[in-house]
């Protein structure tokens, strides 16, 4: 980010340059002063119909009697009740939400020097759902307050450790506080839930609350006793907008300009939680918002912070009120979840705002060390990069050469012992899954079961379900490992995973749309269909794989939060039963699955592999750079187009298989390349990784907790939070980041 792009608002100009103040400046203001108004008059228009719409036949008229005092309007109970204790309650929440969530995300945008930065990278969202489910699961709690102190409490807890963490490992940086409040936020939704699996109850009352709402608030209660820890955020806010602008020209340049800037991240992420465990804790947790208002509010304002967080509250006050508007309208006489008409209405306002031509004031352009403009420009922006092959001196050392007459094979030694030890430990997981589980069965029955001896009900249990549901975890994880290694080695960015451009959101969707429009669950061929649409909407609209990867990035955003949206709505609108069978799946689980899904992956995989393998020889050289792959006669546009679909179906189809499992397709090419060694794509170890991953994990779930089954996808994300910090956050990983 360069210093034209994020600069301090406090540099004022000199005395001989405010004589001649230029133009661009001086429009600036009149555009800045136009658009604080506009939002202003706009948030008092929405806040005017927020007080006169409602369930209650309730107009205007009425409402400005009872605000005015006239005609006895205060004297009528029901407009007491309806105005008083209903309808403004819930409109002075949703401006002070929305004022809150705005703030935050402008703030961590500012920290993190990233655009794309969202509330929930705190683990703020992920602790208060962790501790609204522990009130529910273990104390009953039934209340809305009780939601409201296990939901701040939650989140404190939460931000409190994101922030020892990315202190103690990486000083406070902002690359470490992000990466620790991903791994410790999907850790802790991880950890949700295994909580709400085993507990119907907990889950009936926990999928309405997570939606996000403003239905349940009534009177000033909730709202008052929150009111002061909004106000300490919104001020800690404005105080740190001077200092927090001194850390865009550096740490170095902010010391010598009388700032620490550890203390100002700090101080902002103390800002940041204070507002978000708030917000969450009011109306729960209401993704997008926060991304949506510090964005906005960074392409009126440009570099001036302190502008920026005034104008990206007063943009999160109006978004969420006038959703709240809608979402009271739009499906009477029942009303829609908040949080989905912002994702509805926000993600096309975004997508429409990347599509214009105003990117660099934004932050959305790339470093001025990425690619040359055209077809072979860096698919995603530069975080922690995979090792590059060393350029070999001579005949490798690691290599030995097999010949059979006039052909001949190269085996590099690492690699090939490395896919031994591999395929050892995959048969041993293979064993270990078919002999766990809740019935006593010994080893010895497990292998006469395998092979159709012994007793009847050991060979139907070992051969119908175990061997069935084995093999479908061995396709999905193969196919998630090959995803992830694809997409990792594509973007030469250790953190990408096909999850990055809605693949797995708009799979998930695609699966449970086509069950609720046929009656019946396991089409398998709809994750590859969903993955595939979200892919092209996203490349379409982002104009190509040849755009700017800050551009790709939010469309594909916007897409997961549509899909997502989707999928939230589907759950909600079905009875308890099949909406909590639904949430198993959505977690990631091979219950049920067996041959019927996992042969149509396998022929997916048999064809699929073989073209991998082609292409991974054209991605060893693109892990270069495009100029020298161009050199060797490789087109770096074509290869990028063909891996991508390549890893687009591979993931729809694990996806159709066991639902969105996560982290397999982001630790598979991570351990695989580190057994394997730099010098080649890991295709074959991350397959058999991946693989390893899936049959572990799902083996882990059915016996850690005894006659309680743990979907495959949530062990996964439970262990995969701590895997990400040892691997980003790790000692050996410090130079590379």
């Amino acid at each position: 980010m360069t210093l034209s792009q994020v600069g301090p608002p406090e540099a004022q100009p000199t005395s001989s340059s405010r004589s001649a103040s230029p133009p661009g400046r001086l429009r600036g203001g009149r555009v800045l002063v136009v658009a604080s108004v506009s939002l202003v008059l706009a948030v008092l228009v929405l806040s005017a119909l927020s007080l006169s719409v409602g369930a209650g036949e309730v107009g205007p008229g009425d409402v400005l009697n009872y605000l005015l005092g006239r005609d006895g309007a205060r004297d009528s109970s029901r407009l007491s009740l309806v105005i008083g204790d209903l309808r403004i309650p819930r409109t002075l929440t949703a401006l002070a939400v929305g004022a809150a969530l705005g703030t935050a995300g402008c703030l961590l945008q500012a920290v993190t020097r990233n655009p794309l930065a969202e509330t929930g990278l705190l683990g703020v969202n992920a602790g208060a759902s962790l501790g609204v489910v522990v009130g529910i699961a273990f104390l009953g709690v039934q209340s809305g307050l009780g939601y409201l102190l296990w939901a701040f409490g939650g989140a404190v807890v939460a931000s409190s450790l994101v922030l020892l963490i990315a202190g103690r490992r990486g000083g406070g940086s902002p690359m470490r506080l992000v990466l620790a409040g991903s791994a410790l936020g999907a850790t802790f939704g991880g950890v949700t839930s295994v909580l709400i699996v085993n507990s119907a109850e907990t889950y009936d009352r926990f999928r309405f609350w997570v939606l996000g709402s403003l239905a349940g608030v009534e009177g000033f209660g909730k709202l008052g006793s929150l009111a002061p820890v909004l106000a300490v955020g919104f001020v800690v806010a404005l105080l740190v907008a001077r200092p927090l602008s001194a850390l865009a020209l550096g740490d170095d340049l902010a010391r010598g300009l009388g700032h620490r800037p550890g203390a100002v991240r700090v101080v902002v992420a103390l800002s940041v939680t204070l507002l978000t465990a708030a917000s969450v804790a009011l109306v729960g947790p209401i993704s997008f918002l926060g991304l949506l208002a510090g964005f906005l509010a960074r392409a009126v304002t440009g570099p001036r912070l302190l502008a920026q967080i005034v104008l990206a509250g007063l943009i999160g006050a109006g978004v969420l009120t006038g959703s709240d508007i809608l979402a009271r309208v739009v499906s009477r006489p029942f009303e829609a979840p908040v949080s989905v008409v912002i994702a509805l209405f926000g993600a096309p306002v975004l997508i429409a705002i990347v599509r214009s031509k105003r990117l660099g004031a934004m932050g959305m352009t790339e470093p001025a060390t990425a690619e040359a403009s055209g077809p072979g420009k860096r698919l995603l922006p530069r975080l922690p990069r995979l090792p590059l092959p060393a350029r070999p001196a001579g005949k490798r050392a690691d290599s030995l050469v097999v010949r059979r007459g006039p052909l001949s094979l190269l085996v590099p030694r690492r690699a090939a012992l490395a896919a031994l030890f591999l395929s050892a430990l995959l048969v041993a997981a293979v064993v270990l899954s078919a002999y766990a589980g809740q019935s006593d069965m010994g080893i010895t029955r497990t292998f006469n079961a395998v092979f159709g001896s012994g007793d009847r009900f050991d060979v139907l249990l070992v051969q119908k379900f175990r061997l069935g549901r084995i093999v479908a975890g061995l396709a999905a994880g193969a196919a998630l490992g090959l995803a992830g290694c694809l997409t990792q080695t594509l973007a030469r960015n250790r953190l990408a995973t096909p999850e990055l451009l809605g693949v797995n959101d708009g799979a998930t969707a695609a699966v449970l749309l086509s069950a609720t429009l046929s009656g019946t669950f396991g089409a398998w061929w709809a994750g590859p269909v969903g993955a595939l649409a979200a892919v092209l909407v996203v490349t379409t609209v982002s104009g190509g794989l040849g755009q700017r990867g800050y551009r790709v990035l939010v469309v594909g955003l916007a897409m997961s939060a549509l899909a997502s949206a989707v999928t939230q709505v589907v759950l909600s609108r079905r009875s308890l039963n099949s909406a909590s069978s639904l949430y198993v799946w959505t977690s990631g689980s091979l219950n049920g699955r067996g041959y019927s899904v996992a042969v149509p992956v396998l022929i997916g995989l048999a064809v699929l592999v073989p073209l991998a393998l082609v292409v991974a020889r054209h991605l060893n050289v693109l892990r270069f750079d495009d100029s020298t792959a161009a050199s060797l006669g490789v087109s770096a546009a074509r290869v990028r187009l063909v891996c991508l679909l390549l890893a687009v179906g591979l993931a729809g189809l694990a996806v159709g298989i066991c639902g969105p499992v996560g982290f397999v397709a982001l630790a598979a090419p991570v351990v695989a390349g580190r057994l394997a060694g730099p010098l080649r794509v890991p295709v074959l170890g991350s397959m058999l990784v991946g693989a390893v991953l899936i049959v572990l994990a799902d083996t882990l779930g059915r016996i850690v907790l005894d006659g309680v089954e743990i979907p495959v996808g949530i062990v996964t994300t439970v262990l995969g939070g701590p895997f990400l910090l040892w691997v980003l956050l790790g000692r050996s990983a410090a130079t590379r980041v």
